[in-house]
């Protein structure tokens, strides 16, 4: 909500030094939330001038320009800028004659847009000055004629002399105040409602403009009000005020001091009626509409909309209308979208000479689900979905009915409707010993009392410390208990409530696997990969290309699909997170950066088998809490969401430099980052030969955790597809790997696993396999290690032999071995016999021979 202090000025009293930020600091301190501050985009000097002289000089190109003398001060004095009191001027308007005031920027002046005025030859003279449009003010739409003051209402006494300041004038120079209304306080969208609120603030004199109005009884135009389809049994429509106005000239210029205060306020001016409507919306908080009296054919109807019904709007689209719709109607079909927009069939235009005002009470709830429905947002709408005042429509109507007279030559005509909307508030009890214990704050019964009776409330003394409230017509948001209390910690002010941390309970604080999680994610990124975090959100294509589980070797992995998603392109959500990080890594390319170490910790969503599982029976109602046995259902329906951790490697590990040529990343990066992962969670990753859809076919590896019955594959890791790498336009390898670390936490030890140092010297010993080449590497390793028994320490793959000496389709694997005994030094010959039951391991399940 934009605010113009002198606007706000009118109805309470402002400190006569008041800044801008000092008004946003008093109604920060009543609930609001400071924007911005707004001013008009252009400086002076601008001033009144006097066309003196109009010379017309046609030009070659066609156009014919005025020279003109115009007087910018009083005879014989110096002008704004310290220049002369007459000045030559080029213009290319022609709607002014001699003897016209008009609005002259003289050199120095900047319009919007930093267009900086200053004395340029042109056309053949020197212009020293420009006579200024209502575009260049920012006025209006008006570029080919510039503005004279007399058809802007300055007639009469209200003529204003040569040299004075236009900024002030046309109100230019005013400021205004942008401050956030959350939506539970919508009569705050109203200079009345902002005004009361600063006045709870400072104390101020606050004068209510709507009583300052005397509404007049009309009727005899037929309004009927016919919801056959109320929604959640609440009627569309409560109340409609129509008045009539007679003989205005809608050609007329809306007032100057009104078109600043409503660009100010963020609406443009179109028209005196429409610009007329906005004001008084603004001012008061409640919507109009104004219909040409004679495009109107008979009475007007309130109802639902009937289907294959549409509607031309303002806007000139054409809406096809929904059952629940509320619709304003007359003989001759739908004329406007109830509380959103009116229809073009009847709206005012510069031939209308007679209007139908109309200010109406509309459910909030039928609004907001119709401007939602057709994407139709609106300032009318805005209001009434969060609630308007209705018993202010009375007075907002005859404010139009007295500014139309006023500014656009009309009378008033007894013609009208006068349906009240009925206000019946509820009673609210609040006992005055829950102010304190809800907000932990020490109010007294007084400044409760106080506080509540400030906001407009009636309050009665009940029973011991009990109070019975009604609110005013204006705060249909205060409905419990619970909202008084609030409103006294809001007037009273926050500032009296403690800051005072909670002890949190002893033994309480992250759990197991939120430490884990949080330690593997240090780890990792400390070892070099970047965290990153992309949307959950997939195509079916990524789906397939990544697959996941048992469909990563074949088959269309299913998933869950968005009923309403924010791309159309990408409705599903994943299963994988690898197509995150490489849409991650295709932007970095694309942007220069080819060294990439990715990592990302995220959800996957995982559908459940049969879609009955998903849901409940009914949909809750929004203002009731769901049973337990639907509570259940919800959560029931939620689908498993395991975490999981992946990570991208992408370009060169190592940088070239003197001495050391450059390394890609390759499988074996991609297989290490996903150990460092295990390892930050006390778990022990065993490495097995694997495939999978989005992997190379040789370079895949499943990621495997020791269980009781043997083997669970928790993740895999290798090189992408060549094919899927150039797909996304990323250079050489692309290495990655991807974890389901839930489940690794899960089967990780409790406790880390450590054994006792030797003080005994370790014995050493190579050994080289020569084997079948299909058979994995991994494989002879665990096996080696089994045979050697306890004696063995560590044992690691050092080097892949395939070449001369070597037979066809063999090749030669060679292990380091580390041999100790806790107890005693090793003999070699001990070593040896232990290295040999290895050998022997091998042979017999592989066909291995030891190589001499």
């Amino acid at each position: 909500m934009r605010v113009p202090l002198s606007w706000l000025g009118e109805f309470v009293s402002l400190p006569t030094d008041t800044t801008p930020e000092q008004v946003h600091a008093d109604l920060v301190r009543v609930g609001f939330e400071e924007e911005s501050i707004r001013r008009f985009d252009l400086t002076g000097p601008i001033v009144v001038g006097e066309v003196l002289t109009q010379e017309p000089e046609p030009q070659s190109n066609g156009k014919t320009i005025n020279w003109c003398t115009v007087r910018v001060a009083p005879e014989g004095a110096k002008a704004a800028d310290g220049g002369e009191d007459v000045r030559g001027i080029v213009c290319g308007a022609h709607n002014f004659v001699p003897g016209d005031k008009v609005v002259v920027t003289l050199p120095g002046a900047v319009l919007p847009g930093d267009f900086k005025i200053a004395a340029r030859k042109t056309y053949g003279h020197v212009s020293d000055g420009m006579i200024a449009s209502a575009k260049e003010l920012t006025l209006g739409e008006d570029h080919d004629g510039i503005i004279v003051l007399s058809r802007f209402g300055f007639t009469g006494d209200a003529v204003p002399e040569v040299g004075t300041d236009a900024l002030a004038l046309l109100g230019l120079d005013q400021t205004a105040v942008e401050i956030n209304v959350t939506p539970d306080r919508g009569y705050a969208f109203s200079i009345r409602g902002v005004a009361r609120e600063y006045a709870h603030s400072t104390g101020a004199d606050f004068r209510d403009p709507a009583l300052a109005v005397s509404p007049v009884v009309a009727s005899g135009f037929p309004v009927t009000i016919a919801d056959d389809a109320p929604i959640r049994g609440r009627v569309g429509a409560s109340g409609f005020i129509a008045r009539v106005v007679r003989g205005i000239d809608a050609t007329r210029p809306t007032p100057a001091w009104m078109v600043a205060r409503l660009q100010l306020a963020g609406i443009r001016a179109l028209s005196l009626p429409v610009d007329i409507s906005n004001y008084v919306m603004l001012e008061l908080g409640s919507p109009l509409h104004a219909y040409d009296l004679a495009k109107l054919t008979g009475g007007i109807t309130v109802r639902r909309a009937k289907p294959g019904e549409t509607l031309v709007t303002l806007d000139e689209q054409e809406r096809k209308l929904d059952p629940e719709d509320l619709l304003i109607t007359d003989e001759s079909g739908v004329i406007g979208l109830a509380g959103v927009m009116g229809g073009q069939s009847t709206k005012t235009s510069d031939e209308t000479t007679d209007i139908l005002i109309e200010a109406a009470t509309f459910d909030p709830v039928s609004i907001a689900r119709t401007s939602r429905r057709h994407k139709l947002p609106s300032e009318a709408s805005k209001r009434f979905e969060r609630g308007v005042d209705p018993l202010v429509a009375a007075a907002a109507a005859q404010r139009m009915v007295d500014l139309l007279v006023e500014f656009a030559g009309g009378t008033v005509d007894a013609l009208g409707a006068d349906i009240v909307a009925p206000w019946e508030p509820a009673d609210i009890r609040l006992s005055l010993a829950r102010v304190n214990g809800i907000m932990g704050a020490d109010y007294t019964d007084a400044e409760s009392r106080a506080a509540i009776e400030m906001i407009g409330c009636t309050v009665v003394e009940g029973a011991a410390g009990e109070l019975l409230v009604t609110p005013p017509s204006w705060r249909s948001d205060l409905v419990r208990d619970v909202d008084l209390i609030e409103e006294v910690a809001r007037i009273v002010g926050y500032d009296r409530i403690p800051s005072l941390l909670p002890v949190a309970p002893a033994g309480r604080g992250l759990s197991r696997a939120q430490r884990l999680r949080r330690r593997a994610a240090n780890v990792i990124t400390a070892a070099g990969l970047d965290e990153v975090q992309s949307y959950p959100f997939v195509g079916r294509a990524q789906l397939d290309a990544f697959g996941v589980g048992a469909e990563a070797i074949e088959g269309t992995v299913p998933a869950i699909r968005l009923a309403n998603p924010l791309d159309g392109e990408a409705p599903f959500m994943r299963r994988s997170l690898l197509p995150g990080l490489v849409s991650a890594a295709q932007r970095n390319v694309s942007r220069g950066l080819t060294d990439l170490s990715l990592v990302e910790f995220g959800a996957v969503y995982v559908p459940f088998s049969s879609a009955d599982e998903l849901g409940t029976e009914t949909v809750p109602p929004l203002a009731e809490k769901p049973s337990d046995d639907v509570l259940a259902q919800l959560d029931a329906s939620i689908p498993a969401q395991p975490l999981r951790a992946a990570g991208l490697l992408l370009g060169d590990t190592v940088a070239k430099q003197p001495g050391e040529a450059a390394r890609v990343a390759d499988w074996a990066d991609a297989l290490d980052a996903a150990r460092i992962v295990a390892g930050a969670v006390s778990a022990e990753l065993v490495v097995c030969q694997g495939e999978h859809r989005a992997f190379h076919p040789g370079r895949t590896a499943e990621l495997c955790v020791a269980v009781d019955d043997g083997l669970e594959v928790v993740g895999v890791a290798g090189e992408l597809l060549p094919e899927l790498v150039a797909d996304h336009h990323l250079p050489g390898r692309v290495a990655a790997f991807e974890l389901d670390l839930d489940r690794v936490i899960e089967l990780a030890a409790r406790e880390p696993q450590t054994s006792q140092l030797s003080t005994y010297p370790a014995a050493t010993q190579d050994l080289t396999l020569v084997l079948a080449a299909d058979v994995p590497a991994g494989d002879v390793l665990a096996v080696v290690r089994a045979g050697a028994g306890e004696l063995l320490e560590g044992a690691r793959i050092v080097d892949d032999y395939r070449g001369t000496g070597i037979e066809e389709g063999q090749k030669a694997l060679t292990f380091a071995l580390r041999f100790r005994a806790p107890d005693r030094t090793l003999k070699a010959e001990e070593a040896s016999e232990a290295r040999l039951a290895g050998v022997a391991a091998a042979e017999l399940a592989f066909g291995a021979k030891l190589r001499e």
